[in-house]
C-alpha cells in the first residue's frame, strides 16, 4: 500500500509538470506572434482603436474667479506729536468727521509755562532793539552835526569825528545783533506755540473714527510706557474703497486698465457688484507670483465693510489666437505634461506622439495648451502614459466633432 501510494503521487507530479509545460510553450508562442498549433507561421497583433479630437484655435477671453480683498481708500493711525494727558476725546469708534474737525485734546503744562518764557525773551529782544535804535538814532545825529560843524576849519577836530562815526557804527552793529536776537526768539517761540497746536488732534480728512485706544486721564506720547506704539484712535475713508486683486503672473500680460470688473462678497451672496481698473502695480510679486492690481469701488451707502474678502471674476485674454484641447486630452507624470497627437498625413500617419505642453487657462469644457501644436491637429481624447509613443492606432474622431 505504501509502495502504490508513492506511485500515485508521482504520476500526479508528473502529469502537472507536463501541463505547465504546454502552458509556458503557448505563452511563449504568443508573445513571439507565434501561433501555438501553426509552428512557424506569425502574425501581427491588431492595432489598438483610440479617440480622437482636433486642436482648436481662439482668442480666450473668459472670466477667471480670483480673490480679493476690500481695505479703506486712506487709513491713517493718528499718534499724538509729543508728550501729554489726555484732557478729552470728542469722538468715538463709528463717529463720522470732516478734515480739520477736533478729535482730542490733550493738556501738557510744562508747555504751557515755555510758551510763556519764550514770550519773555521775545518782549526783551524787542525792548533791546528799541533801546539800541533809539541810540544810534541819537548817535548818528551827533556825527551829522559834527560833520557839518568840520566843514568851519578849526572847530570840530577830526579826532571828535572820528570817534563819532566809530560810535555810529557800533550802534548799527548793536541794532543787528538786537533784530537777529528777535528772529530767534520768534522762532524760539513758534516752535513752543507748534507744540501746543499738538495738543490739539484733528481728523487729517473726511473719514470715519474705526479705532480708539485712549480715554480721559491717559498718558500718550514717547514716553507712555505700555501705551507706546498703540494709536490713540484710526481714521479711515468709508465712502471709497479699494478692492485688491492679486492676478497670477500667467494672467498679467491684458489687464483690462479702466474696465469694469464685477466681483461678489458674501455678505450680498446673490447681488453682483462692479468696480473699475483703476491701479495697477506693474511689479510682480516674487514670494506669490501675483501682481497687486486696485478696482476703485465706490461705497456712499457704505454697504460694503473693508477687511471683506470678494470672489472677482477677473477678465483674461489674449492678444493673440491660441490652442485649445479636452482637459482629458493633456496627460502628466512624473517627468513631463503631454498630449498624444496621432498625424494623419505623412511618413507618420497613424502612430502615436507625445507632445510637451504648458497649460493655461479653461475656455468652458476645453483647456489652453502651449506646445509644438497646430490647429486641427488630432490628439487622444483620453491621453495616458499607458499609451506609448510611436505606437500604431486606428483613430476614431469623437462624435461631439464628426467626421
Amino acid at each position: 500500500m505504501e509502495f502504490k501510494g508513492h506511485s500515485t503521487m508521482g504520476s500526479a507530479h508528473r502529469f502537472l509538470f507536463s501541463g505547465l509545460l504546454i502552458a509556458g510553450m503557448f505563452v511563449q508562442a504568443c508573445n513571439s506572434g507565434v501561433s501555438p498549433d501553426s509552428g512557424a507561421s506569425t502574425q501581427s497583433m491588431p492595432s489598438a482603436e483610440v479617440e480622437v479630437v482636433k486642436v482648436t484655435t481662439q482668442k480666450l477671453d473668459v472670466a477667471q474667479g480670483l480673490p480679493g480683498e476690500l481695505v479703506p481708500f486712506e487709513s491713517v493711525a493718528i499718534y499724538p506729536k509729543t508728550t501729554g494727558f489726555v484732557k478729552s476725546v470728542m469722538v468715538d469708534r463709528g463717529s463720522v468727521v470732516k478734515r480739520g474737525d477736533l478729535l482730542a485734546q490733550l493738556e501738557a503744562p510744562e508747555v504751557a509755562a515755555q510758551l510763556s518764557e519764550a514770550e519773555s525773551k521775545l518782549a526783551a529782544a524787542q525792548s533791546q532793539l528799541a533801546a539800541t535804535g533809539a541810540k544810534l538814532a541819537s548817535d548818528q545825529g551827533t556825527y551829522e552835526r559834527l560833520t557839518a560843524a568840520a566843514k568851519t576849519p578849526g572847530v570840530v577836530s577830526g579826532n571828535d569825528l572820528d570817534v563819532a562815526a566809530r560810535v555810529v557804527e557800533a550802534d548799527r552793529a548793536n541794532t543787528d545783533s538786537a533784530k537777529s536776537n528777535i528772529k530767534s526768539a520768534e522762532a524760539a517761540r513758534s516752535s513752543i506755540a507748534q507744540i501746543e497746536d499738538y495738543l490739539r488732534i484733528t481728523a487729517p480728512f473726511d473719514g470715519t473714527i474705526t479705532e480708539r485706544n485712549v480715554h480721559p486721564g491717559a498718558l500718550v506720547g514717547s514716553t507712555s510706557g505700555a501705551g507706546t506704539g498703540v494709536p490713540m484712535l484710526r481714521i479711515e475713508t468709508l465712502t471709497r474703497l479699494r478692492l485688491v486683486v492679486p492676478v497670477p503672473e500667467s494672467s498679467v500680460a491684458a489687464v483690462p486698465a479702466g474696465s469694469s470688473v464685477k466681483f461678489t462678497v458674501s455678505a450680498y451672496p446673490t447681488e453682483t457688484f462692479r468696480a473699475p481698473v483703476a491701479r495697477v502695480s506693474h511689479a510682480v510679486d516674487p514670494k506669490t507670483r501675483t501682481m497687486p492690481v486696485e478696482l476703485e469701488v465706490a461705497n456712499e451707502a457704505g454697504r460694503l465693510t473693508p477687511g471683506s474678502f470678494c470672489q472677482v471674476q477677473w477678465p483674461i485674454r489674449r492678444p493673440a489666437a491660441t490652442h485649445f484641447v479636452p482637459p482629458t486630452a493633456v496627460a502628466t507624470n512624473q517627468a513631463r505634461t503631454f498630449v498624444i497627437r496621432v498625424p494623419d498625413k505623412g511618413a507618420e500617419a497613424g502612430k502615436t506622439e507625445w507632445v510637451d505642453v504648458k497649460t493655461g487657462a479653461s475656455a468652458g469644457n476645453l483647456v489652453e495648451v502651449f506646445g509644438d501644436l497646430n490647429d486641427g491637429d488630432q490628439v487622444v481624447l483620453r491621453a495616458s502614459d499607458a499609451i506609448r509613443s510611436g505606437v500604431a492606432v486606428n483613430v476614431r474622431l469623437a462624435s461631439n466633432q464628426g467626421q
